[in-house]
């Protein structure tokens, strides 16, 4: 469907938990926007992270489903990245079609020397992420390795673009807690909150690699600057601001007419997304089985039960004396 500014029409009951795809008519450019509420609420709940821990989760889980949503069913995609930061490991699945999950490890004490106050690449200091991509059925998965170096999960997305995939891309993430009110007993709630937005540049038969082509003009083809449509539409894509992206409010349909009306915008249906772990108790116990018993006795409560807490959704598994082991 090619959008206007008359067929969207006016919504009270703006959706959440989406990704919206869609392309430019006058110029070759694609993109999606990811608009997280209730799933990403409650991955980052489940764990009670500090805020700086969990916004940066909440960008992976957000970049994970921007990044994901080609996926058909049953592929996956993860992103993992494992640093020396106060940050040190962070992991992000998706599973398709819609499905979230994700966790972090970090270092408490470092991390309260910072008092609260850390930027995301100090968060994350040096080391790499890496991205997983597995299409599902008998198609082979493949990997892509990247240098995390002081900077954000974005520069890092960005680089494997870069390199790997050879496509001018522009990514915007934002990540906030939003007052919601207060309770009976008046204590203030507030939800978390995940946007995002990505536009890449679709290279015509002119835009391929030439026999002849320095490194100059090489770095130019790869970042879109030979061609006029994607640098306006990645300029307008740049205004977007971190409460348009977070709007509770706002359509996702509505925010692409704010950014980019005069190029003609077509979207495809939105997929569903949603925080799902695939731990169940059948999962863990057979994980359980593959352990010693000498292990187990050490895993033992007082009473002799095992109690396991799944690392992706905090849900614990109790088994009583004698179930395992």
């Amino acid at each position: 469907m090619v959008m206007t500014a008359s067929n969207i029409g006016v919504t009270h009951d703006v959706p959440d938990d989406l990704v919206l795809p869609f392309g430019t008519v006058r110029s070759r450019v694609s993109g999606r926007i990811v608009r997280l509420g209730a799933s990403v609420d409650t991955a980052l709940t489940a764990h009670d992270y500090p805020a700086p821990v969990s916004e940066a989760l909440g960008q992976a889980l957000a970049l994970t489903a921007l990044l994901g949503n080609p996926l058909k069913d049953d592929g996956r995609l993860i992103l993992q990245t494992k640093t020396d930061g106060p940050l040190g490991f962070l992991v992000a699945h998706y599973d398709a079609p819609g499905k979230l999950r994700g966790y972090a490890s970090f270092n408490a004490e470092r991390l309260a020397q910072a008092n609260g106050k850390i930027e995301q690449g100090q968060l994350l200091g040096r080391g790499r992420m890496a991205m997983t991509i597995d299409p599902g059925g008998e198609q082979v998965s493949h990997q892509g390795i990247v240098a995390l170096e002081g900077g954000t999960l974005t520069d890092a997305a960005l680089t494997y673009f870069r390199q790997s995939e050879q496509l001018p891309t522009f990514i915007r993430l934002a990540v906030a807690r939003h007052f919601i009110g207060r309770d009976a007993a008046g204590k203030q709630m507030w939800r978390w909150r995940a946007g995002g937005l990505i536009v890449q540049h679709v290279p015509s038969a002119g835009g391929e690699p030439r026999a002849d082509e320095t490194p100059e003009e090489r770095d130019a083809r790869l970042h879109g600057e030979e061609d006029d449509d994607w640098v306006r539409v990645r300029l307008l894509a740049s205004t977007v601001e971190d409460l348009e992206l977070l709007d509770p409010a706002l359509t996702p349909e509505r925010l692409l007419l704010r950014l980019v009306h005069e190029q003609g915008v077509r979207v495809t249906p939105a997929v569903p997304i949603r925080s799902q772990c695939r731990c169940n108790r059948g999962r863990i116990e057979g994980f359980l089985k593959g352990f010693s018993a000498q292990d187990i006795a050490e895993m033992r409560e007082p009473d002799g039960g095992v109690t396991v807490t799944c690392e992706f959704c905090s849900t614990k598994y109790r088994f009583e004396p004698g179930e395992v082991g």
